[in-house]
This record gives C-alpha cells, sequence and structure tokens, in this order.
C-alpha cells in the first residue's frame, strides 16, 4: 500500500482520480495516518441507489416557489409561527 500526504494531494488531485490499488493519506507533520483510500469498483453501489425514491419525489415545475415554501416551514418550525 502505498503512502500520499495531504500535500501531495492538493497539487496533484488527479492522485484520487485514477486511483488503481489503496493509498493511505498520511499527515507528515503529525506523523498520523488520516486516512485509507480504496478504488471505485466498476460495479458501484451508487448507481443502483441513484434512481431509489424517484418515484417517491413529486415532480416540481417552479424551484424557486418549493424553496420559499420549505423555508417558511423551517422557519416556523424553528421560531413556533404558524405554516
Amino acid at each position: 500500500m502505498y503512502s500520499i500526504s495531504i500535500g501531495e494531494i492538493q497539487k496533484n488531485i488527479t492522485l484520487i482520480t485514477k486511483l488503481t490499488e489503496a493509498i493511505t493519506i498520511v499527515d507528515k507533520r503529525k506523523n498520523k495516518d488520516v486516512a485509507i483510500v480504496y478504488p471505485v469498483k466498476k460495479h458501484s453501489i451508487i448507481a443502483s441507489l441513484a434512481g431509489k425514491y424517484k418515484d417517491k419525489v413529486e415532480k416540481v415545475d417552479d424551484l424557486e416557489m418549493v424553496k420559499e415554501k420549505a423555508m417558511k416551514q423551517a422557519m416556523g418550525e424553528k421560531y413556533d409561527l404558524p405554516h
């Protein structure tokens, strides 16, 4: 397993995007392991979960109106105001 410092990742993010095997991210100042990063498998669960709730969500024509309604509801709950 390779070790890469946080600074190297900040300079060159393609190290993460072209990952083929697991790497350890190390904080060189504290000399500690921060994380272990594994490459994404080809058959990821993300694609299967992407549409899981699509039938439970209503389609919206006016997004601004929905945002305003959600904000009013959140403020009403926070400050005990009528909706």
